[in-house]
């Protein structure tokens, strides 16, 4: 008797999930061989096999890290597209499986505990499919370092870690196998900042492997369900015809896989006559593989177990991806930031976190343009920071990198990389002149834009018009003013769009005073302020109390900076009065805060004497 295999059922089940053509096969991660050398897993019966390695400690991470990195061999030319592609097709995979799932749950089939992870925590999985693919564009996935495979090296940094901790991605462990990774072959800036994305690849791609074990496994799990409720019912209807069921189950040559002889012998537990004749037709088909059932059906349950804690693992580690704070892992591993740190100013370390960002970014742009790495670049700019704070005519912002790398010292810095915009970038030097010619004429520049956008509109209404409409000679001129002026108006609002699309603004450089404003830093908030009348100056006081209790530091200090209004003679009877309530409240508020110091000052200018227009 031939009975088909279970590729082969599982190829005419489920032909979306296993025929895809369209999918990209990659590389299962490494083994833990002696060698560390990369091996290509085997196929399971429904496609990939999990990222399921040997489950490793933090120092076996690490020395696993070390081993990858020695292994990992950038390739010359890029190519991204089929990690989009894969993603696309984890997703519809996944659809399907939820579909096929929510169907049997609908149907009050038993469903599985990694069936019902899926289930309970679709609309997670869905959320982080969409946000990774409008946060990993082509472009960005472009500027990569790719492996040899064609795809990115932390993406296949990212399959390593999931595979051996079984989905389980947390911040130790994390943090441990970069920094050992980066011990042996450091990584850029953008693929420090992929690696969240590249990790939610690599898990959604491990749920995808998860779903199609338990896409076959619930369509098996049906048509045990099916033959065993068609043999109970012949059984008790008809037990003459339990026969015909039985040898028709013969012909269909069900799969006979563990899910299906779990479900199968589970339905027909204690009914004797069907699940005897199934039973030892069942057994003599096995015997010629060397297998019981109790073997099989054990080996269901073990996969079970480990299929839902893949599940639980990767989804939880999803859930651990979208709330932990990537800055700091960024900062932590970058060897740009670990350079720039050794800043002479020492002000890059104090400053926040945009400004640090903006300082990385640029060492990433430079090192782009220069083919140099983003080490040696930030290495240059501390070089040259620190031989400005030698010198003693230099200013001393020059001993800041921010100088040399968003300021005026940034040509320099190019310079002293090796490019000189000559040969084949000659043509970019004009460019570069007209775009600063542009910077320092800027109004000029504007008013010739809007000047030259309010004629064309005008001589295209006088064009329109025709001579004609210009003959007129009482209306012509009360009408083509209001026509300048719509026409100006129009050109203003051109102008500046246009501006605001061809102009970035960069934000000044901060400092981090979110723990407080050190010492050297002590600040004053200077509160312009005229002591007009008693309620004035009331509402005066009030108000710099509230910038105190919304501005709370020991070294942030207010005052008001007070003038009287203007008088024909230098004091006048009703000052001394105001003045004196003025100083009184600034004294009351500083006795109200005594426990934190005086916080509160009145700086007060007496009248002087103004020639020009003859008054106090």
């Amino acid at each position: 008797m031939h009975v088909p295999s279970l590729m082969d059922m599982v190829r005419r089940l489920v032909p979306r999930i296993i025929t895809d053509k369209d999918a990209i096969q990659l590389d299962t991660p490494f083994a833990a061989t002696g060698d560390g050398s990369p091996l290509r897993g085997d196929r399971d019966l429904a496609g990939e096999l999990p990222l399921r390695g040997e489950l490793f400690s933090t120092e076996q991470l690490q020395r696993h890290a070390r081993t990858v990195a020695g292994f990992h061999r950038l390739a010359g030319q890029r190519e991204s597209g089929k990690l989009l592609t894969r993603l696309a097709d984890n997703e519809r995979v996944l659809l399907d499986t939820y579909e096929l799932l929510a169907a049997a749950a609908s149907r009050a089939r038993r469903i599985t505990p990694a069936a019902e992870w899926l289930l309970d925590n679709f609309y997670l999985v869905e959320e982080q499919i969409h946000s990774t693919r409008r946060l990993l564009p082509r472009s960005y996935l472009d500027q990569l370092p790719m492996l040899a495979a064609d795809c990115p090296r932390t993406y296949r940094i990212a399959m390593e870690l999931v595979a051996h901790t079984d989905g389980r991605v947390e911040a130790s462990g994390l943090d441990a196998f970069i920094a050992a990774y980066q011990s042996v072959c450091p990584l850029t800036l953008g693929e420090l900042w992929s690696m969240p994305l590249m990790l939610r690849l690599a898990l959604i791609e491990n749920l995808r492997r998860v779903a199609q074990r338990l896409a076959v496994s619930r369509h098996h799990r049906d048509i045990a369900a099916d033959w065993s409720d068609r043999l109970l019912q012949a059984a008790e209807k008809r037990p003459a015809d339990l026969m015909l069921v039985l040898a028709d189950m013969t012909r269909a040559a069900p799969p006979l896989s563990g899910a299906f002889l779990a479900d199968f012998t589970r339905t027909l537990q204690g009914h004797s006559p069907a699940f005897s004749l199934a039973a030892t037709w069942l057994e003599h088909c096995l015997s010629g593989q060397g297998l019981t059932i109790e073997q099989m059906v054990l080996a269901e349950g073990q996969g079970q177990a480990a299929d839902q804690v893949s599940i639980g693992n990767s989804i939880g580690s999803l859930r651990f991806l979208a709330v932990h704070d990537w800055r700091d892992f960024v900062a932590i591993h970058s060897v740009v930031e670990q350079t720039l740190a050794d800043d002479p100013a020492n002000e890059y370390s104090r400053a926040d976190f945009a400004t640090r960002n903006r300082y990385r970014s640029c060492v990433e742009t430079i090192a782009r343009r220069t083919s140099r790495p983003e080490e040696e670049v930030a290495q240059r700019a501390v070089a040259l920071a620190r031989e400005a704070m030698t010198t003693t005519t230099t200013p001393p912002r020059e001993s800041h990198v921010g100088y040399w790398l968003i300021d005026t010292g940034r040509d320099r810095l190019l310079e002293a990389l090796g490019c000189r915009f000559a040969g084949v970038a000659s043509w970019f030097a004009p460019w570069r002149w007209c775009a600063a010619a542009m910077r320092r004429a800027t109004l000029g520049l504007l008013l010739m834009a809007t000047f030259v956008l309010t004629a064309t509109g005008v001589l295209a209404f006088l064009s329109a018009i025709g001579p004609a409409g210009r003959s007129t000679q009482g209306a012509f001129p009360l009408l083509l003013v209001p026509v300048v002026l719509v026409t100006l108006h129009l050109a203003v609002g051109l102008v500046t769009w246009a501006a605001t699309l061809i102009v970035r603004p960069h934000a000044l450089p901060r400092l981090d005073f979110k723990n407080g404003i050190p010492q050297n830093h002590r600040t004053l908030v200077a509160v312009p302020a005229m002591l007009t009348d008693s309620a004035t100056i009331d509402r005066l006081l009030e108000d710099l109390e509230i910038r105190f209790l919304a501005n709370r530091d020991r070294h942030l200090h207010f005052a008001l900076v007070s003038d009287l209004a203007d008088a024909t003679a230098e004091t006048q009877p009703a000052d001394a009065p105001l003045i004196r309530q003025a100083v009184a409240g600034i004294d009351a508020l500083n006795r109200r805060y005594a426990h934190e110091h005086d916080h509160f000052l009145l700086l007060h200018r007496s009248r002087e004497w103004n020639a020009r227009d003859g008054i106090w």
